[in-house]
């Protein structure tokens, strides 16, 4: 399955591939550029599974047809290939058929019997050795029965291996599918715990916009709109939308929600039953099957030890029977062992076999089977697990897929039911959006007060700027028209002066409603923003006080100004045109509380509380009650530093209080009449309330006046006294405050005409205060000249005093509410205050955060800098250093080793030439070990030298030992052969004493015509009948001498005559043979005594000898 696409020959490697259904392996040897369509038509020709039920899976990954096996990091040797039939998952397919299992028939040996194996010994005369042959035939017979049994054995063994190994293999199987299976459930499943968790969120919405309808409406029907808004077809909120159209809109959207809750029910109940089915597969395995049958045929492994054990003790036996039978052949058996005794010795060992050794094979042999079908039930048993489990893999992933395509269904159900309830979530709009846009209009008309002052003061530093500008250009004038004349200057331009700057704004927003903060409370209360009961918590701890008395309720966050901070952040707490201090305070804050109102609404439509899960909500929670929390406890601080101020301004009334006492006593004292009947008459004024003073404004001014003149006179008079300090100076910032009305106008200093409008509008026009009572205080003093006129003018003051205490008592009455006034806005002074320090604190935060921030900036760029200049140096060092490293490279290329030393050692004089004392540590570092590497070469240039010299040297005495080398080899070389020589003729060294196995004799033919071997006192040694016809059976005629090796040598003694017949039978009892080898019978061929020992000598021919080269002179 190789390819070779381009003429380059691509190495080809094995590709594993198990087949799932019964754990058949195969191998194949393909390519990385291989197509897996390629390996499924080879599978398809091998295994049978057709080509379209095949089903590729490589750890988690399908194998395509269309891709090459490169595609999965294939072929790999840690990576292998199960396939799965598809065919066999499904529902209907027939189970498994029953494992076949084709055991080798191996037969046992027929039992060998002598007429088929003939013997030598099987006619020999003595029992014992008839009898060798039979044992060694039997034994044969033995082994090879056992033999057959042990290869029956192993056979099944093998077959119950193989049977574990494709269990394994089905077991990895599973644990693929398996794997496979669980990617996509986890993913099917984290798909829904995402849709159940949005759909419980949803649920709880529009559960609680259904429940909660009739009070939203009723909620909406008891907002009254504002009058100016109000018409005929409006009245209240609820007008807004069209009731019937909602309410049908509720029937609708409330059927749609039971549908979709029933849908989803089913859904959840569904997937229920796939979670359990998916858990119940995933807890069912088959390993522990595999596992017990691995530890099962490990244990039965002693069964073949026996076996192999068995069969060497069967296989020596054969040994020791064969060698016995052989060493009778040989005549080789020792005088201490005889045939009866071999005999005997073998009979137990047969027995052993017969009742032992065979018996515990066959027994063995018998358990092995047992094994192997116990290993073929388990793989019928793991073959049906395998088909049922794949069966179940099946339908869990179609049941997995017919989710997946549910979810596309249930998401954009989802999505219709938000669409649909989107038309009823607009009666839960309407309350915030309709209390942010009265917010909004509050906002826009404290921005409005503050951009138009700000206009005002932009004018007046203008025109303070153009007045610095005349009076620096008139002292100019005046300094140098003295020496310049007029005409020049004009000529010149110098006598024009700066055009005053008129700063006209257009009027805008002039279509607002006129409400302020209290009205949003009054017109649209906070329950608008429709916080639910089960929330209260949270609700109470983001409810703030919308009302303008008490802004200080409220927290504000310096992150969220995004429509009034761009107004309000640059502008200065300064008094501008027609503006106090103060009121561009509360204009500000104003404006900051309104944009908080609104951005709380805005939120409130936005986030829906119900579709807060717990975790988030009780975090939130968390964070509402710290800062609720810290709130209250910054106003319990603000209430403190409240009541300080009001105890200090009640010190201040009690002072005033006192000090005009001590003014009317005064007063009194110097004009008795006028002082008692002002006391008389001010108990009864003092009480006459401020709407019954109708008086012409001419009569108030008057008695204003009057009033004014005797304090000025009290302080003419009484300069030194420390509490006229108190009541007389207007540069206290309370007492000017106390003077506010709710116009907000308020005395100048400098004495001039300011209005001072009341709460009916009236306007009391303050004269010159600086005026003095001088001429009535010139009365008495002409009393002496004319009493009479003194009389009736004194009676005419008084007239007129009495007259004017009336209208001063009604004045004062006057007064005293506005004092009333002045404390409540004195309160509302403090409050705002409060509030005015609470956003310096803030700023100051800010100031700080930004200090800290240009701190840390500054502190990285001093670190930026330090790095640019590290970075510099380092560059130049490196630049220092990348020459140094040419330097040395144009040493390094010079060609010759002394040229490279020579070139070396001059760089390195060079570097230390100029060095100074401003180079870096690396540079000196490089410039010492180039100093190192010189001399390091230069020692071993100079060694090099020397060796080579050495070398050549040691050239010349190697040559000189090479010649040596060569004529110790050609003398060694002649020794050895001449060694071998002389060892050839030692071995062809006749022998002349007692002959032995292997030496050279040589046999002279004597009278009597036998060959006798010629040697010194060892007689009798003749040249046996076979060996006699093996040297003169080509020849014409016997030679006279024979030599050869000695081969055997048979040692005879002469005997007397041949017995009687019951001389044998006596011969025969008694174990002596005629097929004795050491001492045999015989007669006397070589006509020698009796009781002569004589010797029968076989020779071999010697090597290269010609026998016709032997022939007789004769």
């Amino acid at each position: 399955m190789s390819s070779n696409a381009s003429g380059v020959v691509v190495q080809t490697r094995k590709v594993v591939v198990h087949i799932a259904e019964n754990g058949h392996s195969y191998e194949l040897d393909c390519d990385e550029s291989t197509l897996v369509e390629s390996v499924q038509k080879f599978l398809e020709s091998v295994c049978g599974i057709p080509f379209n039920d095949q089903l590729l899976l490589c750890l988690d990954m399908k194998l395509e047809p269309n891709r090459p096996l490169s595609t999965y990091k294939l072929p790999s040797d840690d990576r292998e290939v199960f396939l799965f039939n598809k065919a066999r998952m499904r529902s209907n397919s027939s189970s498994p058929a029953p494992e076949q299992v084709d055991i080798i028939d191996i037969p046992d040996p027929p039992p060998q019997s002598s007429s088929h194996n003939p013997h030598p010994l099987d006619d020999a005369s003595d029992p014992a050795l008839k009898a060798l042959p039979s044992y060694e035939r039997q034994f044969r017979y033995h082994f090879q029965r056992g033999h057959a049994i042990y290869s029956r054995t192993l056979a099944k063994i093998e077959i119950c291996q193989r049977l574990l190994q494709e269990q394994k293999v089905q077991e990895r199987a599973l644990e693929i599918a398996r794997g496979n299976l669980d990617h996509f459930y986890r993913i099917v499943l984290q798909n829904y715990t995402d849709f159940v968790k949005y759909y419980s969120q949803q649920h709880r919405s529009h559960t609680n916009l259904l429940v909660n309808f009739g009070k939203d409406m009723e909620k909406l029907r008891s907002i009254r709109l504002l009058p100016s808004l109000q018409n005929t077809n409006r009245k209240c909120l609820l007008d807004f939308v069209k009731e019937e159209n909602l309410r049908k809109t509720v029937e609708d959207c409330s059927s749609s929600h039971r549908q979709f809750e029933n849908k989803v029910s089913e859904f959840k109940q569904e997937f229920g039953d796939l979670k359990r089915n998916t858990e119940n597969l995933f807890s069912g395995k088959a390993s522990f099957l595999v596992k017990d049958l691995d530890m099962t045929i490990k244990d039965h492994q002693r069964f073949i030890n026996e076996q192999k054990s068995i069969m060497q003790a069967l296989s020596k036996d054969v040994n020791t029977v064969k060698k016995l039978v052989d060493d009778c052949l040989s005549s080789q058996l020792s005088s201490s062992l005889r045939p009866h005794d071999a005999v005997s010795a073998l009979g137990p060992m047969y027995d052993s076999h017969d009742k032992s050794y065979l018996p515990k094979m066959q027994e063995c042999d018998r358990t092995i089977s047992n094994l192997l079908d116990f290993c073929r039930d388990k793989k019928n048993e793991i073959n049906i697990f395998v088909h049922s489990y794949m069966q179940k893999i099946a339908y869990i992933q179609y049941t997995i897929k017919d989710v997946r395509y549910k979810f596309s269904v249930f998401q954009e159900a989802l999505k219709r039911q938000n669409d649909q309830f989107e038309h009823l979530k607009v009666i839960r709009g309407i309350g915030p959006a309709y209390r942010a846009c009265l917010a909004e209009v509050v906002r826009r008309k404290a921005s409005m007060k503050i951009y138009m002052g700000k206009a005002g003061q932009l004018a007046e530093k203008l025109a303070t700027e153009r007045n610095t500008e005349v009076r620096r250009r008139e002292d100019f004038l005046k300094v140098h028209s003295t020496y310049i004349p007029r005409d020049i200057l004009a000529s010149m331009g110098l006598y024009d002066t700066p055009n005053p700057c008129d700063v006209n704004v257009a009027p805008f927003d002039t279509n607002l409603l006129d409400i302020d903060l209290s009205d949003i409370e009054r017109y649209a209360p906070e329950s608008l923003l429709g916080l639910s009961v089960k929330h209260g918590a949270l609700k109470g701890s983001i409810s703030m006080s919308s009302d303008g008395s008490n802004p200080a309720e409220f927290e504000v966050s310096s992150a969220d100004f995004h429509d009034s901070q761009g107004l309000l952040g640059g502008s200065e707490l300064v008094e501008i045109a027609g503006t106090s201090q103060m009121e561009v305070e509360n204009a500000k804050l104003k404006a900051e509380l309104a944009s908080k109102i609104a951005l709380l609404c805005s939120m409130s439509a936005d986030l829906d509380y119900e579709s807060l899960d717990d975790a988030k909500l009780e975090s939130l929670l968390k964070s509402i009650a710290e800062k609720t929390t810290e709130a209250l406890h910054l106003k319990d601080e603000y209430q403190k530093h409240l009541q300080s101020m009001l105890r200090s301004k009640q010190m201040q009334c009690e002072s005033y209080e006192k000090r005009i006492q001590e003014l009317e006593q005064r007063l009194s004292d110097q004009y008795p009449g006028g002082g008692k009947l002002l006391g008389e008459e001010g108990v009864s004024n003092f009480a006459v309330s401020t709407a019954k003073s109708g008086d012409d404004k001419s009569e108030i001014s008057r008695v204003e006046e009057m009033a004014m003149a005797l304090a000025m006179e009290e302080v003419s008079c009484e300069s030194s006294s420390s509490n006229m300090i108190d009541s007389t100076s207007v540069q206290n910032p309370q007492l000017d405050s106390s003077m506010l009305d709710d116009k907000g106008h308020t005395c100048d200093k400098d004495k001039k005409e300011t209005p001072l409008a009341d709460e009916g509008g009236t306007a009391l026009v303050v004269s010159n205060m600086a005026v003095s009572i001088s001429q009535p205080a010139d009365f008495p003093l002409n009393e002496t000249a004319d009493g009479k006129v003194s009389d009736s003018l004194v009676l005419e003051v008084r007239n007129a005093l009495a007259e004017k205490s009336s209208q001063l008592e009604n004045a004062e009455t006057k007064i005293q509410a506005l004092m009333d006034e002045v404390s409540k806005l004195g309160r509302e002074l403090e409050i705002n205050r409060k509030l005015l320090d609470e956003s310096q604190m803030n700023c100051a935060h800010l100031e700080n955060c930004l200090h800290e921030a240009r701190e840390e900036a500054q502190t990285h760029l001093c670190a930026a800098d330090r790095r640019a200049s590290q970075y510099s140096a380092l560059r130049v060092s490196a630049v220092k250093m990348r020459g140094l490293f040419e330097r040395l490279r144009s040493c390094v290329s010079s060609s010759g080793v002394v040229a490279f030393a020579d070139s070396l050692r001059a760089l390195a004089q060079s570097l230390a030439s100029s060095a100074n004392e401003n180079d870096d540590d690396s540079t000196s570092e490089f410039r010492e070990c180039i100093r190192v590497l010189a001399d390091k070469v230069g020692v071993l240039s100079r060694q090099r030298a020397e060796l080579l010299e050495r070398y050549s040297k040691a050239e010349a005495a190697n040559e000189q030992f090479n010649k040596q080398l060569e004529e110790k080899k050609e003398l060694v070389n002649t020794l050895y052969t001449k060694h071998q020589h002389e060892k050839q003729a030692n071995k062809e060294k006749i022998s002349y004493g007692r002959l032995e196995v292997h030496e050279i004799a040589a046999f002279v033919h004597n009278s009597a015509g036998y060959y006798e071997a010629i040697n010194r006192n060892c007689p009798y040694y003749f040249l046996s009948a076979e060996s006699v016809a093996l040297f003169t059976d080509h020849l014409p005629s016997r030679p006279s001498y024979i030599v050869g090796q000695v081969v055997h040598i048979e040692r005879k003694t002469v005997k007397a005559p041949p017995l009687t017949s019951e001389q044998d039978r006596v011969t025969l009892e008694t174990g002596t043979s005629p097929l004795n080898l050491n001492s045999g019978l015989t007669s006397n061929p070589y006509g020698l005594v009796v009781g002569c020992e004589y010797f029968v000598v076989t020779i071999a021919m010697l090597p290269g000898t010609n026998i016709r080269s032997l022939s007789s002179p004769s």
